[in-house]
């Protein structure tokens, strides 16, 4: 029996201005890794994020959630083990 590839998710709420989202994207940038998901809603007092990525080493997650919640705006990251993007999308 195959495994589902594991998927790091990244919950962050923040608050919203014009260039947050590719300050975000920026921790993944530097180390090379394409996030496999990402989602963005803005409320009326902050932003609800989520990115996920498939397949992303325990170190590497830890040091990215370090840079997301350094990133000027970010009230909150959490991150989690989910199930395969696969499954959830289906």
């Amino acid at each position: 029996m195959l495994s589902s590839p594991l998927t790091t998710r990244f919950d962050l709420r923040a608050e919203p201005s014009p260039g947050l989202l590719p300050r975000l994207l920026q921790p993944f940038a530097k180390r090379d890794v394409t996030p496999d998901f990402f989602q963005a809603r803005r409320g009326a007092e902050e932003m609800e994020i989520t990115i996920a990525c498939q397949d992303l080493e325990p170190g590497m997650a830890a040091l990215i959630a370090g840079n997301l919640g350094q990133v000027i705006g970010v009230n909150r990251v959490v991150v989690t083990p989910a199930e395969s993007l696969a499954t959830r999308r289906a």
